[in-house]
Parts: C-alpha cells; sequence; structure tokens
C-alpha cells in the first residue's frame, strides 16, 4: 500500500469511483430536500423556490471545481484542513489549518444534526402522537447508533454505504414517480404577483436565504476529498466523484422540487399544522398513492436520513485526526483505534457535538442551525479554499495536477460571490438569532485556542514557521496510471 506523506500508511486506498460517489451522494442527498422544500418556498413566498436550487448549483457547481483540483493534487486525509496548510504556510505558519479543524468541529457536527432533526421530522409522520420529549430521545438515540455504526474498518462501512446508497436513490425514485403521476403544471408554475422582482431587496434577500438552502442541500460533493487517504487513484476518482455526485444531485433535486410544487399546494407547506410544513415527502405520497405507500416510503427516507448522517460522520472524524499527526491540532486527537484504524477522538467529539447541535435545533427550528453552520463555514473553510487555489498555482506551479480548474479563475470568482452573499445576508435571513456574531465569536474563539496551542509547541508566532510540502516532487502518494495495478471490484 502506498504510504501517505512522511511514511504513515495507517489509511489503505480502498474506496473506487463508485464508492466514493455512492458516499458523496448519500451524503448531499439524504434527509435535506426531503425537509427543505417548504424552508426554500417559505424564503421565497411561493413556488419560484425552484430559483434556490438553480442557485445552490451554479455555486455547488463552482466550489465543486475548487475541491476537484485541490483534492487531486493533495490527496490526503483531511480535505480543506491539508489545502489550508499547504497553502498559507508560508506567512501565517499553521494558523490557518488549525482555525479550519476548529470551525470544522463545529459545523461538520452541525450539519449531521439536521439530518436527525430531519428524521424525527418523518417520523412523526409514523408516529402522529410523538411528544416533543420522545421526539428527542428518539433523536439522541440515533445519533449514539451511528457513532456505533462507524466504529469499525472504513471498508465494511463503505460496503453498506452502498446499500443504503441504493435505499436513497430508491427513495427519491419513488416520490419523483407518485408526484410526475399525479403533477399539475399550473400548481407548479403559477407565481404569485411580483414573485420575482430583481430590482426589490425582499427578494434579494429572499435569494440570500433560498441560495443558503440550496448549497445546504449540496453539500457532501466534498465528502471524498476528506478522505484523500482512502481513494483509489485520487487523481482521478476524487474529480470524477466530485462532478458526478453534483450533477446527478442536480438532476434529482430538480425533479424533486418541480414535482413536489405540482401535488402538494405551496400554501400547505408554510402551515405548521399541515404535514406538508414537516413531512412534504410524505405528503407527496398520500395525495398520490394513499397512505400505505406513504408509510412504506417514509421508511426509506428515514433510511436516507441515517445514510447521509452516517456518511458526513465518516469524513469529518478524519480531519483532526490528520491535523493532530501533523502536529497542527491538539495531540490527543492523533490516535487511532488498535483494531479498527479509525480516529477514535474525532468521531466522538462530533458525536457530542451533533446531539447538541439536534437539541438546538428541536428547541429554536431548522433554518436556525442551517444558517449557522454555513455562517461559521464561510468564514474559515470556504472563503480561504477559494484563495488556497490560487496561492498554490503561484506558489507552487510544478505541484502534480492530475485535474486542473475549468475556466480558470471564473469558478473561483462565482464560488466567491456566492459566498460572500450568504454571509453578508445570513442575519437577514435568520432575524434574531445573529448567525454572523456567533460566527465570529466562534472563530475568536479559534484565536486564543491556536495562540494557546502555539505557545504550547512553540510554533509561530512563538517560534519558527515550520514549512513542509506534501508530494513535493510532483505527485500524489499512489502508482501512476501505466504502471497502477488493476482496482480491486467494487
Amino acid at each position: 500500500m502506498p504510504e501517505l506523506p512522511g511514511g504513515r500508511g495507517e489509511f489503505v486506498r480502498r474506496i473506487g469511483l463508485f464508492q466514493a460517489t455512492a458516499l458523496n451522494m448519500s451524503q448531499m442527498c439524504g434527509i435535506g430536500p426531503f425537509v427543505t422544500i417548504p424552508l426554500m418556498v417559505a424564503a421565497f413566498g411561493g413556488p419560484q423556490a425552484v430559483i434556490g436550487f438553480l442557485a445552490g448549483a451554479v455555486l455547488a457547481l463552482a466550489d465543486g471545481l475548487i475541491w476537484a483540483e485541490l483534492g487531486a493534487a493533495l490527496p490526503g486525509a483531511g480535505g480543506s484542513y491539508l489545502y489550508l496548510r499547504e497553502a498559507f504556510q508560508y506567512r501565517t505558519g499553521k494558523l490557518m489549518p488549525f482555525l479550519f479543524v476548529w470551525t470544522a468541529m463545529l459545523f461538520i457536527p452541525l450539519g449531521m444534526s439536521t439530518g436527525v432533526i430531519g428524521f424525527v421530522q418523518y417520523l412523526g409522520y409514523l408516529w402522529p402522537d410523538m411528544s416533543r420529549g420522545a421526539g428527542d430521545a428518539v433523536g439522541l438515540a440515533v445519533t449514539a447508533g451511528i457513532v456505533v455504526l462507524l466504529w469499525r474498518r472504513v471498508e465494511g462501512i463503505a460496503k453498506l454505504t452502498v446499500v443504503l446508497w441504493t435505499v436513497m436513490i430508491a427513495s427519491v425514485v419513488l416520490v419523483i414517480t407518485a408526484a410526475f403521476t399525479h403533477f399539475s403544471p399550473e400548481r407548479a408554475f403559477t407565481y404569485p404577483a411580483h414573485a420575482v422582482e430583481p430590482t426589490s431587496a425582499h427578494f434579494w434577500t429572499g435569494f440570500a436565504a433560498g441560495l443558503t438552502i440550496g448549497i445546504y442541500d449540496y453539500l457532501g460533493y466534498n465528502t471524498v476529498a476528506y478522505m484523500g487517504a482512502e481513494i483509489r487513484r485520487p487523481g482521478r476518482t476524487i474529480p470524477r466523484a466530485v462532478l458526478l455526485s453534483i450533477l446527478g444531485i442536480m438532476a434529482i433535486y430538480l425533479l424533486l422540487q418541480i414535482g413536489t410544487l405540482g401535488v402538494v399546494d405551496w400554501r400547505e407547506m408554510l402551515d405548521p399544522n399541515s404535514v406538508a410544513s414537516s413531512s412534504v415527502a410524505s405528503a407527496v405520497l398520500e395525495k398520490a398513492w394513499g397512505r400505505g405507500p406513504a408509510d412504506a416510503v417514509t421508511v426509506l427516507i428515514l433510511v436516507t436520513a441515517v445514510a447521509s448522517v452516517l456518511t458526513g460522520l465518516l469524513g469529518g472524524s478524519r480531519i483532526p485526526y490528520n491535523a493532530a499527526r501533523d502536529r497542527v491540532f491538539f495531540r490527543a486527537y492523533g490516535t487511532l483505534h488498535p483494531r479498527h484504524r479509525f480516529p477514535v477522538l474525532g468521531l466522538l467529539t462530533m458525536g457530542v457535538l451533533m446531539a447538541a447541535g439536534f437539541l438546538l435545533g428541536r428547541h429554536t427550528d431548522l433554518a436556525t442551525v442551517i444558517q449557522l453552520l454555513t455562517a461559521v463555514m464561510v468564514l474559515v473553510q470556504a472563503l480561504a479554499q477559494v484563495a488556497a487555489v490560487t496561492v498554490l498555482r503561484r506558489r507552487r506551479p510544478g505541484l502534480h495536477r492530475p485535474y486542473r480548474m475549468w475556466l480558470y479563475p471564473l469558478p473561483s470568482l462565482v464560488a466567491l460571490t456566492g459566498w460572500l452573499v450568504i454571509y453578508g445576508f445570513a442575519d437577514r435571513a435568520a432575524p434574531g438569532r445573529h448567525p454572523i456574531a456567533w460566527s465570529l465569536a466562534w472563530v475568536a474563539g479559534g484565536l486564543v485556542a491556536f495562540g494557546l496551542w502555539a505557545r504550547h509547541e512553540r510554533e509561530w508566532p512563538f517560534g519558527p514557521r515550520r514549512m513542509s510540502e506534501a508530494y513535493p516532487g510532483g505527485g500524489p502518494a499512489e502508482p501512476p496510471p501505466e504502471t497502477a495495478p488493476e482496482a480491486e471490484p467494487v
């Protein structure tokens, strides 16, 4: 097995293109569109909400091209952590990768908590008398169960994920099929008066909120980049998995959004007492095929929610491990399970924060959690990674890049604009919740933690900048295509 930079060979490259794409799509789809369609309708005030999903797709594609180039050139464990470490070490030492890990320890489990919130929402369709306390208990039990499922070797999880991905595809296809067998074009495409007015400030506030929800639904196209050290032929597999998953989910979301709006009146989605506001896919199935099929597909949606959280936590738990082993984060996170070879403390910490995020969302609302996690993510990961592509091209022109971004720098500019719109309108989209202030406070806490850590470790600014270029000689740690062994069957 090829070793990672620095001679470490703990992770094994056993995940191929099909499994990598399944991992991405399971994380991207999951419960997201089934719970956010009503939120998107509320943001836009009508069925023109499809604009939000289209805008999210454009931003996901632009940002996905950034992930594709960086992931192919630097295919190690940790994703953004690795890219920011390589790009910004020349001026600020280990500050940027440390801050990324710090923020990822919050926004990744918050993202996973929304899947558990959606799970409990749809369970409410099957269990209409479920109390708030019972729902809280179920969500916490699901969170603990997912951590237990991840307490094993990655190859076993990859096989399980393919099964869960199949269930996810089946649930989405059934909802889309039910929607288009009872589709009303008039219901789907009759917009309220003045629905789209680009000169109105109200429209742009709704657009920013919709863009945030849209990109939240697409998040997960980067899951395989976090697991770069476990991907076979990463220079080819990572870009293909990223782009294929975005294009596939884009088609699914558009069909799902338009089909749902053609069956369920959008006004029902705004009524908190309506099934359509909390379990819109179940409402579609019930209207189209009756209660029995709706119950059956709701069960599949619950499995899909578990698949989404499982894959997200699987990838995210690798981030603090790799940072700790590279002496960029607290050393306690740099330990693998002695038998199953997974990061123990990273998994447990994110599991606890995921439970906390679930309780936060249950006692506020889902939109609050989405706005908070997106604001934290944008501030360090998204904006810094846009800059990292340019910095690495200038600093390390000789770095082997199996994939180079199409139409550079246009995708970077599109991504930068989209992320700035999301962050700039965050407070307006979540009035009274102050996601910008909370995100700044979390980053400020990270700066304090970095100062304490750097002083203890005698790193910059309390010591010299220690620079180490991963893959310096022109190539990822894998055999070249002409001499690479045959891929194992998926």
